[in-house]
């Protein structure tokens, strides 16, 4: 039997992880490679997307807190130089979300997705002692602020053209989650109010004052006027940031970041509705017959997409153990339990590392490709590991 809680087993997992990507991850001209098969090899080497380039100075700045090998923190350095220089874009003050060959800009449409991942990224390059990281910190809440700020419904847009002429009138809530995410380590690695302040406003709206309108689960699209929009996607139910229904990956990570805002701003609602969205997210999409948790369901409850993601699974279990340490309710415990054992059964490869991305309900692969740019790069992974372990400290 594997000891999922012990602070052992999850060292030793972050470990693994970081021995699929090093040291083949890092490209010596800039930054990291992004797409990997299953057995570590490299493909498509001059792809990069703003938020993989991000994920993964995350992960190495992590690695370098648990582990103190200087080593994580040059290649966190490396990764953190390239988005600098090569996806920053000083003549329109914005960053690039996607590279082809390493360093000519493709798509440079301004991403409220992506200054979040910058700005979580630059909190942990802080806390790992990385110069200028402050600055950078500083630098994507002021365009956030600037740029994306809609204070007349208290939401960041979500996009913006690339020379920042027009916004978008889509507000969703995923780009938004990710803000209070980036807000909540930004607070953290500086202790500055204006950070939690924000991270507090945007959780209170959205899974409460939005929740509330949706029979108490957070929808995923929504108007400018914060109308809920249910036919966004609805023909596409598997894109990559937008997809249509509700995702249960989307309700058990805000009861994580609520249980992570209480820390700071305790406050009796971020428990109760985390225990909400957690229970209704299992109860609905737990799949009996193979194990795992399904991605998406409908408004009227049937499952729209029964594919297992492996960032459900981690960002869950994580949510688990902070219930569990929040309530003392044996249930997130054996939740916690359940989730891992689904995990280390079909999603982790035991044979090369690493977390396959998707499977299929019956827990079969779709291809060989392990991680992609901008799909997945295990920051969801390793990020729910040091979640895990630094509530157990």
């Amino acid at each position: 039997m594997t000891d999922f809680r012990s602070r052992e087993f999850l060292l030793a997992h972050i470990k693994s992880i970081l021995d699929f990507y090093l040291p083949a991850a890092v490209d010596h001209s800039g930054g990291y490679f992004q797409n990997f098969k299953d057995d570590g090899s490299v493909f498509d080497p001059g792809q990069r997307h703003l938020v993989s380039s991000c994920r993964m100075v995350f992960n190495f700045c992590k690695a370098y807190e648990l582990f103190g090998d200087v080593a994580y923190r040059d290649t966190a350095k490396h990764g953190l130089e390239y988005i600098r220089e090569r996806h920053w874009d000083e003549a329109r003050q914005g960053f690039n979300w996607t590279l082809k060959d390493g360093h000519l800009p493709d798509d440079q449409t301004n991403q409220c997705y992506g200054l979040a991942f910058v700005m979580l990224t630059s909190a942990a390059a802080h806390e790992a002692g990385l110069d200028g990281a402050l600055a950078d910190i500083e630098r994507a809440w002021s365009t956030m602020e600037a740029r994306l700020w809609d204070a007349p419904i208290g939401l960041y847009a979500d996009e913006a053209t690339p020379d920042w002429s027009s916004v978008d009138t889509y507000r969703g809530q995923n780009a938004n989650m990710h803000s209070c995410e980036a807000l909540i380590a930004a607070f953290e690695a500086t202790r500055e109010e204006k950070y939690l302040g924000r991270a507090y406003d945007l959780a209170r709206l959205i899974t409460i004052d939005l929740a509330d309108k949706s029979d108490g689960l957070i929808w995923e699209h929504f108007t400018s006027d914060l109308n809920a929009d249910w036919d966004y996607n609805k023909d596409d139910p598997r894109n990559l940031y937008r997809p249509w229904g509700f995702q249960p990956g989307h309700q058990t990570e805000w009861a994580k970041l609520l249980l992570t805002l209480h820390v700071h701003r305790p406050e009796e609602w971020m428990v109760e509705r985390a225990t909400q969205l957690f229970d209704r997210a299992l109860e609905t999409c737990w799949d009996h017959e193979h194990g795992g948790i399904l991605y998406g369901f409908a408004p009227d409850g049937r499952i729209c997409d029964s594919d297992k993601y492996f960032w459900v699974q981690a960002e869950s279990f994580a949510a688990a153990a902070r219930l569990h340490r929040q309530t003392g309710d044996q249930k997130y415990s054996e939740w916690y339990e359940r989730i891992w054992q689904y995990a280390w059964e079909h999603m982790i490869d035991h044979e090369y590392g690493a977390w396959y991305r998707i499977l299929t309900r019956d827990n079969r692969k779709y291809s060989d490709e392990k991680s992609t740019a901008g799909g997945k790069c295990d920051y969801h992974t390793i990020g729910a590991c040091w979640d895990v372990l630094r509530i157990s400290d």
